[in-house]
């Protein structure tokens, strides 16, 4: 089975401009840019056919093409990564049976996340994209708590039926639990882990299909697939001891940084 992977990557965005271009330090000191960091995660990823990087900047071309990326350029008027996923495959010509996209701001998502994504949305025929999701240990939801008390924008949760299948996602924090939790605590809250697993016949589909209003509401992306009433799988995965966060503000370099460190990731 084919498995394309596309890290969009904007120079352009609006809470943290030039964000993929960010100097991250690892555990032994070395920066590397955010957008290599994601590439790296995406190299490790068993299964993988493809690995190419979709941008509409030349700062971002020529800074990927400098550590080995292969990158497609895509126009600026892409709406968000999955459109700009669906670009970069057009431009490619497909021939791929599944296509991830593995957002370039979530540097330590682990290669068993997408592992899991792609074998999740393989055996499920009815669901026309997947995404995964991990549950959150008090330590994680105090954090995407604190984010929302500051008025910062941080992760996003999800929540999901029986099977799987996606109800909603938002950046407030779903469901509401009024529990108290210690670190190590599992929670009801599910962090959605930004990487999505496409059939190519939904991804192509998707820039056709106009906004609607809960995507414009909360700015997420796979919202248009819900609103369109197809399935979304949400694939639960482990974190095997790994801390998982997402660059989306200033404040998380820092954090991400300690993260690194502390698993010993250069």
């Amino acid at each position: 089975m084919p498995v394309l992977v596309v890290i969009p990557a904007r120079y352009a965005s609006s809470r943290y401009p030039g964000k993929p271009l960010v100097a991250l330090r690892g555990a032994s000191g070395e920066s590397r840019t955010l957008i290599e960091r994601s590439w790296r995660a995406a190299q490790a990823v068993a299964g993988v056919d493809r690995v190419v990087v979709a941008t509409d900047d030349a700062r971002i071309r020529d800074v990927a093409e400098g550590f080995g990326a292969e990158v497609v350029m895509t126009a600026e008027s892409c709406a968000n990564g999955t459109e700009r996923v669906a670009e970069a495959v057009a431009a490619l010509g497909g021939g791929f049976e599944i296509v991830v996209n593995l957002q370039g701001d979530a540097p330590l998502t682990p290669p068993w996340f997408v592992e899991a994504l792609v074998a999740g949305l393989a055996a499920d025929p009815e669901a026309e994209i997947a995404t995964p999701v991990l549950r959150c240990d008090g330590r994680a939801l105090a954090a995407l708590l604190a984010d929302r008390r500051a008025g910062r924008v941080g992760g996003t949760t999800a929540v999901f039926g029986k099977r799987g299948h996606a109800l909603y996602f938002s950046k407030e924090v779903i469901p509401f639990t009024g529990q108290s939790y210690g670190e190590d605590d599992p929670t009801p809250v599910f962090h959605h882990v930004g990487v999505y697993a496409y059939r190519p016949a939904a991804l192509a589909a998707y820039p056709q299909w106009q906004p609607g209003p809960l995507e414009g509401l909360e700015g997420l992306e796979q919202l248009r697939f819900l609103e369109r009433g197809r399935p979304v799988l949400c694939v639960e995965v482990e974190s095997r001891g790994r801390e998982f966060w997402e660059l989306n503000n200033p404040e998380d370099v820092p954090l991400i940084e300690a993260m690194l460190a502390r698993m010993g990731l250069d």
